[in-house]
């Protein structure tokens, strides 16, 4: 995608072919920084604090990460470390193990000298194959959205929740590959964007991300999501997903269930931005067997925005004595979902529909 004209994807290397530069999403949308990774403690620390998040980008990140911690020691036990360091910084998005497991599996049966190059290449094939996946979502939600709008002969409103979309992956996005495969076809459309509280990536990151790319959008209250599919002004809601179970239950940013409730109340088409590498083939139960990461409650006391004087600050919001909690994901139900965009096409949200296009896990 292109910022300011100039494209960028959300990781890459450096010049030096070793240094992983990124986009510092804690920044977005105020200021574009350029942060510098060059050690695998930088890596997880960015993967930590959110510099970079998004399912399939912290795959990408931590194959990455393991990759700097074999430029610096390629042995066996710092092979361990690496990976033991890297996978406890994010308990949800199954990507994150899944990458851990590519890179272990394939740095474990190969001599300690060759780990530093073979890292580097798989971390970077994960990322074009990320690239891959998530336009070929695009391509298949495409379809949806060119139905409707040749149905309604008019603008096509989309509602999306939390940034599923370039942001979240290396290129594309997920929930968002179709909304900009369609812009780029000429389609008329228009996303309403949920702020996303309590990290608000729906106001600071998919606004910004969609006004860079010229999409028409406009922000609404997490709350007001509801009123508009009431009144006829939500046409279809894609949200994208952390992990998801073999049986299609789709684990996502807290508030992507009351989306699907006031959907299914309503009517609305729910669909979900589906990579395959998010499937989770062994849980079967999402709402009781997906670890639901708590985060620090710091993240709803506060809010971070621009003040008069162009200056970034935090302002807190809520009383001092007041406790907080931070759910940062809840489950929605695949009974709830009406289908699931993958690479391969389009799927109802149950083991039959996803065992269909993905055999090999059968």
């Amino acid at each position: 995608m292109k910022i300011n004209g100039v494209p960028y994807r959300t990781i890459w290397l450096a010049d030096d072919q070793s240094t992983v530069e990124i986009i510092d999403q804690t920044k977005l949308p105020h200021e574009f920084r350029i942060e510098k990774l060059d050690s695998v403690f930088l890596a997880a620390n960015a993967i930590k604090n959110m510099l970079i998040r998004g399912a399939p980008l912290i795959g990408a990140a931590a194959a990455y990460g393991m990759a700097l911690g074999m430029k610096a020691d390629p042995s066996d036990d710092n092979l361990e470390k690496c990976y033991d360091l890297l996978f406890s910084t994010r308990p949800t998005a199954v990507n994150l193990r899944w990458a851990l497991d590519d890179l272990k599996s394939l740095l474990s049966g190969i001599a300690p000298t060759d780990r530093k190059g073979a890292a580097y290449k798989r971390a970077a094939d994960i990322c074009n194959e990320d690239v891959e996946i998530c336009s070929s979502i695009g391509d298949h939600g495409l379809l949806l959205l060119k139905e409707i709008y040749e149905k309604k002969n008019k603008i096509v409103n989309i509602l999306t929740h939390c940034n599923a979309g370039w942001l979240a992956t290396v290129d594309w996005g997920t929930a968002l590959a179709p909304v900009y495969k369609a812009f780029n076809a000429g389609i008329e459309l228009h996303v309403w964007v949920d702020e996303t509280r309590p990290r608000n990536q729906g106001a600071s990151l998919t606004a910004w991300e969609l006004g860079q790319h010229g999409v028409p959008h406009t922000i609404i209250v997490d709350n007001a999501g509801g009123h508009l599919m009431q009144h006829g002004q939500v046409d279809i809601v894609i949200t994208g997903t952390d992990r998801t179970t073999y049986t299609g239950d789709v684990c996502n940013k807290i508030g992507t269930y009351l989306k699907a409730l006031a959907a299914k109340e309503n009517n609305i088409p729910f669909y979900v931005g589906l990579p395959s590498p998010t499937i989770d083939w062994t849980v079967e139960d999402g709402v009781r067997d997906i670890p639901i990461e708590e985060r620090d409650q710091h993240e709803v006391n506060t809010m971070r925005g621009k003040a008069a004087n162009g200056q970034i600050v935090d302002v807190q919001i809520t009383p001092d004595t007041s406790l907080s909690k931070n759910f940062a994901f809840d489950v929605t139900p695949r009974h709830l979902i009406t289908g699931l965009i993958t690479e391969r096409g389009i799927s109802k949200a149950n083991a039959e529909g996803l065992r269909a296009l993905f055999p090999e896990y059968l």
